[in-house]
């Protein structure tokens, strides 16, 4: 299938993304408005703009949707508080399903301020963070297992976000990630696609993409070595896909390994959330093609769109189109 073949095939796919999904805040500042406060003679930074969009899990998830996606939907946990209500507003701007985002009392919602300077939109302040670092509670945890085994049925594909930075997790867990073994066995075909940011090893019977350091860490604490077929052996799925930046990626096979180089892309604007956009075309691309190679030159293609935008940006179709006739020339 082309690129435009699978475009047109995106509309009859289902997908669920699973996993730890927060609000990202872009506020612009005016520096010349950073008058000292009258409480602590600090200056102000005075935001004159915001915009909010769905981050980490959300990031794949709207990915998705503007890629032409049929129906996209979110399992996710969020807090009771004000920054849960944007979020929820936020996916429902970009038609994603949240029906599935959890709330739980006692937990904040995942929350990235970013401060961007007005005057040459630069990022130069420390970003603020609403984080959670402790276990999700017992309650919850069952919770997202019933609803994840409730939801698995009715989608063609499953992208699992797990990008807590805890030793833990954070909304996929050990038995979150039991569930998702069980379903691959129940259902071969379906398509789980799994990023995970500290914990790919600890996955069974579903494809885990890594990037370079992910896998090379992985490898090392097992291993001792560089040994992605060990990897791929440990974690028990026919493929593993290793993501290596500007030089493309590496499909390790059963007794095989394959290098899909892509074009380097000069002066990326933003090279955040080019991982959340290639799992969303990689992932989709697969389901349709059932090609790992064809899944990850869609996947590069998708990212190679958004790296030329700021912030966490997404891919029309239009524009997926331009980029691939681009490499025909």
């Amino acid at each position: 299938m082309s690129p435009a073949d699978i475009l047109q095939a995106l509309s009859g796919l289902s997908a669920l993304v699973v996993g730890d999904v927060c609000l990202d805040r872009w506020c612009r500042y005016d520096p010349a408005l950073s008058d000292p406060s009258r409480e602590t003679g600090i200056p102000r930074i005075a935001v004159i703009s915001r915009e909010t969009t769905p981050g980490a899990a959300g990031t794949v998830a709207s990915n998705l949707k503007a890629l032409g996606v049929g129906r996209v939907s979110i399992l996710g946990v969020r807090g009771d508080d004000g920054n849960g209500y944007e979020l929820m507003q936020a996916l429902a701007r970009r038609d994603i399903d949240a029906s599935a985002v959890l709330q739980a009392a006692e937990l904040p919602t995942f929350t990235y301020t970013k401060l961007i300077n007005d005057t040459n939109s630069v990022e130069d302040r420390p970003r603020v963070d609403f984080v959670y670092t402790g276990d999700i509670p017992p309650a919850v945890e069952s919770a997202v297992v019933q609803r994840l085994n409730q939801l698995a049925p009715e989608f063609d594909v499953i992208i699992v976000s797990d990008q807590a930075e805890t030793e833990s997790g954070g909304l996929v867990t050990a038995k979150v990630r039991e569930a998702l073994t069980a379903i691959a066995a129940t259902d071969p075909a379906k398509i789980i696609w799994v990023d995970s940011r500290r914990r790919g090893a600890l996955y069974r019977k579903v494809l885990v993409k890594l990037n370079e350091q992910e896998a090379e860490e992985s490898c090392l604490a097992y291993f001792g070595q560089l040994d992605y077929q060990a990897l791929r052996q440990r974690i028990g799925h026919s493929t593993l896909i290793v993501t290596q930046g500007p030089k493309g990626a590496v499909i390790v096979g059963e007794g095989s390994t394959q290098t899909i180089q892509t074009r380097p892309v000069e002066h990326p604007v933003d090279i955040c959330g080019a991982g959340d956009s290639f799992n969303a075309g990689a992932s989709v691309a697969l389901a349709l093609t059932r090609d790992p190679a064809k899944a990850v030159e869609f996947g590069n293609l998708v990212a190679s769109i958004t790296i030329m935008k700021p912030g966490t940006g997404t891919a029309s179709p239009e524009e997926v189109l331009a980029a691939s006739a681009a490499l025909q020339k």
